[in-house]
């Protein structure tokens, strides 16, 4: 089975930390990174898209964040 997360934060060293779990817990980047500029908020707002393999079935109780 194949998960996919998107990774959303404000632009922060955070996010980067956030980016960087999901690579050492096995996840891969998918496509590339996104960043927007939230004016209501004045921050910029970054993405990024991941997936991983694991053995299974689908089922929407599955808590990716845990994978």
């Amino acid at each position: 089975m194949k998960l996919y997360r998107f990774l959303s934060a404000d632009d922060t060293a955070a996010f980067c930390h956030k980016v960087t779990e999901a690579l050492n817990k096995g996840w891969d980047l998918h496509g590339s990174p996104s960043m927007a500029f939230d004016a209501a908020n004045g921050v910029t707002r970054c993405g990024q898209a991941v997936i991983k393999d694991v053995p299974g079935e689908y089922s929407p109780d599955i808590k990716l964040g845990e994978q």
